[in-house]
């Protein structure tokens, strides 16, 4: 029987083809370690396995299973760069900043390639993504974006491509014109979980599951976390929970505010050759983004929904198929297979959150929607910092993320009638 996670609906076309997928002890007791992490994510796991490998002892748990949040069930997309585009975080911060910020994400993107790589994890990385345009008057700002990336930013591999070509490539009519990336792609998220779980564990890091943290704070200098399961006791600890914080750490809470997102897997198209024939992956420009991409056997994987709130909706698979029909009519009888969701950590400014939330202890998160590559990289980049080496953390560290309006008070209220407003813009 597969396993149901507590905290995220549906069961994903992601764990359904995995061969296995380890399983970890809850925490047997008490512990004492140089570094405790909580949340069992691509950073937090990314950090114990960096940590480990250099003879640091290393505790991390997680309320869940690995792979439970949003590492192991989002889009699978790379993207380029920030969530901002460069030009836009040009205008907030100024060029050598934003080049800085841009080359980052770029370190991160060969990071992650390079790690699957090196210990041989297939996860089966598809090259290219389309981001398309539902109106026509975003013309201009696409056609800048492709000149500022390669004239000021140094990255070539962006096109602009007309509606011909968009329609070409899309196989579909729905969109007016986009940009090809052909220095990016597309993974399965939740076999590079699994890839880096057991790496973490070889490296030697303690790894704990259904180990719920229920407090943390400082005692004689040090480091005290609470859980469900016995007390950590650490020198420092990173909160890597993203959306999943809830209210174990009240200035993360105010600053990553988790939203919904869902996702379908039909059957394979094989009577459908005209969609995505490239194999890239898709992003639209609604502020309610849609994404979606073929995976390596030919099924179509579908994220978004129409009205967001911070519930799940009771069938997953109908706002889903309603967008997909929406985008590609001749898919109207197409099977659902699969559908299921999850909680995206997001900002205000739609820009990394990284701080020290209490000396020694720092939280790492709201990378909205770019944490395929970016979760992982901070991840490495924590395990550095704890190790004395320089990192590009203190870029994020820099940012300055506001906290959302009523703080967690008034969240599920705000979520609702924010997303609902952008919603009903995007049709605008």
């Amino acid at each position: 029987m597969s396993w149901q996670s507590p905290i995220s609906p549906g069961y994903s076309w992601y764990e359904a083809t995995i061969p296995e997928r380890p399983a970890f002890p809850v925490m047997p007791g008490s512990r004492r370690a140089d570094v405790a992490i909580i949340g069992g994510g691509y950073t937090g796991l990314q950090a114990a396995y960096n940590l480990a490998r250099s003879g640091t002892d290393v505790t991390l748990i997680d309320s869940c299973r690995f792979g439970d949040g949003a590492s192991g069930r989002n889009g699978g997309q790379f993207g380029t760069g920030q969530r901002l585009w460069a030009e836009e975080a040009e205008e907030m911060l100024g060029r050598e900043r934003a080049q800085r910020l841009f080359d980052m994400a770029e370190n991160a993107k060969r990071y992650v390639l390079g790690f699957a790589e090196e210990h041989a994890i297939d996860i089966e990385f598809m090259p290219g993504q389309l981001s398309v345009s539902h109106k026509k008057s975003l013309e201009r700002d696409y056609r800048d974006h492709v000149e500022a990336m390669t004239e000021r930013f140094g990255y070539p591999h962006l096109s602009f491509m007309d509606r011909e070509e968009t329609v070409s490539r899309l196989g579909s009519s729905h969109y007016h014109f986009g940009i090809r990336d052909v220095g990016t792609g597309h993974i399965h998220p939740m076999k590079l979980v699994v890839g880096l779980t057991r790496q973490a564990a070889r490296a030697g890091a303690n790894l704990y599951e259904q180990t719920k943290a229920l407090r943390i704070e400082k005692k004689g200098g040090l480091v005290v976390i609470e859980t469900t399961s016995g007390t950590i006791t650490a020198d420092r600890a990173l909160i890597a929970c993203n959306a999943y914080i809830g209210n174990l750490e009240p200035v993360t809470a105010a600053h990553v505010m988790p939203i919904r997102s869902f996702i379908g897997a039909t059957s394979v198209l094989a009577d459908h050759p005209e969609v995505l024939p490239g194999g890239e992956s898709v992003d639209d420009s609604r502020f309610v983004v849609r994404y979606f991409r073929k995976s390596k056997d030919g099924r179509l994987l579908f994220g978004g929904r129409e009205a967001y709130t911070a519930d799940n909706p009771r069938d997953i698979s109908a706002h889903i198929r309603r967008q997909i029909c929406e985008i590609y009519p001749a898919l109207a009888d197409i099977e659902v297979t699969h559908a299921w969701g999850g909680s995206v950590g997001i900002t205000m400014p739609r820009q990394p959150f990284c701080r020290d939330v209490m000396p020694g202890i720092t939280s790492i998160g709201g990378y909205s929607g770019h944490g395929v590559m970016l979760a992982n990289y901070c991840g490495k980049l924590y395990a550095d910092l704890a190790l004395g080496k320089a990192t590009e953390l203190d870029l994020l560290k820099e940012l300055k993320i506001p906290a959302f309006p009523g703080g967690t008070r008034f969240r599920s209220a705000l979520l609702f009638l924010a997303l609902t407003w952008y919603a009903l813009r995007d049709r605008m």
